[in-house]
């Protein structure tokens, strides 16, 4: 998959010129579609729900889905693309990242009637995906999870509170983590798919104040007897959330890391222009030798970051990417990021703590990367097991 910074290829496998014009028009879409409302998402703290219409009419909605779903039937080489245009233009607001996940929870683990019932919607944007696992005392330890579903008769009643919730605000279809047997740890929980339109005892806390992400809805759910039917158990078998969720991680890992890398070759850009015009003591910063080293650092640090990630990015597609090369790429990525970011707002000086440029954006909403997905401690823990 070649990037904007010039990578090769790390697999080939990827049909390049089909994916060039795949690029072209996920680009031209999020130039026309995103970029100009971004300003006015963030002010209102979320994106609407006309724009996920708009995107899955644009078939960029569960992308490596396959057809018989609903989906465009592509591979995550074009589930990345869509992640590397939306985040080198400081898009984070449009949660398709989780969205996708979300959709493959269903396509992994469901019934051939849960696929059916629900992929096509998520596919269409008719229903718009999120997933619902942390809670206040339960982030990175989501055995610990308090939220309960009791079952009564056809149905399971759920009771619980959920928060950092992706999504959250504009949400209809939660994939939500919940203990059907409180005795147990990781073989009491399971994975409820949640569909909240006109669901009594359903309701939508505030949307978070957030350092960065302005734009993402992230909010609270709150949940007081409501009331589901069992057929909502994902893969209708109980006690099997825990491992649902941890064969789907490395998937969801990736997507945070390929946006890292993109973020970097967005700010890089946007840095190498912003030099070349800005001028301090008669000249352009960009002459002087400290900002040619810091940008070259930077740009090396993106072109290895580029290469290793291309690089997971066939092994997720072949289906071969293990656990802890995801955990390495997560947590690495995702700390470059914030270097480099670092750095390109210290060679935009003060205009670099503005919101107006797109560097102060990126640096906001990139700290959480290091947070979500599983902390990069977490990852590390993660890589030290397999040593």
């Amino acid at each position: 998959m070649t990037s904007h910074a010039g990578a090769p290829s790390s697999s080939p496998t990827a049909d390049a010129e089909e994916l060039a014009l795949f690029r072209q028009s996920v680009a031209a879409f999020v130039e026309e579609a995103m970029v100009p409302n971004d300003p006015a998402w963030r002010k209102q703290q979320h994106v609407g729900t006309d724009i996920w219409r708009r995107a899955g009419e644009q078939g960029l909605l569960c992308i490596d889905i396959p057809t018989e779903y609903g989906g465009m039937g592509g591979t995550f080489f074009h589930e990345a693309i869509l992640h590397e245009e939306l985040s080198r233009r400081g898009i984070s607001g449009f949660g398709a990242g989780v969205h996708s996940i979300c959709a493959h929870y269903v396509l992994n683990h469901g019934t051939e009637a849960q696929k059916q019932r629900w992929l096509p919607r998520l596919a269409s944007g008719e229903l718009i995906g999120s997933i619902a696992m942390s809670e206040a005392g339960a982030g990175s330890d989501l055995q610990s999870i308090q939220t309960r579903a009791e079952r009564d008769g056809d149905d399971y009643v759920i009771n619980g509170t959920k928060l950092f919730i992706t999504n959250g605000y504009l949400t209809s279809f939660i994939a939500l983590a919940v203990k059907t047997d409180s005795s147990e740890r990781a073989k009491g929980i399971s994975m409820l798919m949640v569909e909240t339109k006109d669901l009594p005892g359903y309701r939508v806390g505030r949307i978070l104040d957030k350092m960065g992400l302005k734009a993402q809805d992230t909010a609270e759910l709150i949940f007081e007897d409501v009331r589901v039917p069992a057929s909502c158990l994902l893969g209708e078998v109980p006690g099997r959330g825990f491992s649902q969720m941890m064969f789907d991680l490395p998937y969801e890992r990736m997507i945070i890391a390929v946006a890292a890398v993109a973020a970097m070759e967005g700010a890089l850009d946007a840095t190498r222009q912003y030099v070349k015009e800005r001028q301090a003591f008669g000249k352009a910063i960009g002459d002087f030798q400290h900002s040619r080293f810091t940008l070259a650092e930077a740009a090396t640090i993106a072109r290895v970051a580029r290469s290793f990630v291309d690089d997971c990015v066939a092994r997720v597609a072949s289906g071969t990417l293990d656990t802890a090369t995801a955990a390495m790429a997560k947590w690495w990525t995702t700390d470059m990021q914030q270097k480099v970011l670092d750095d390109c707002v210290q060679l935009h000086g003060g205009y670099g703590y503005m919101n107006e440029y797109l560097v102060c954006r990126m640096f906001a909403d990139a700290r959480v990367q290091r947070i979500y997905g599983g902390t990069n401690e977490i990852m590390k823990e993660l890589i030290a097991r397999t040593l």
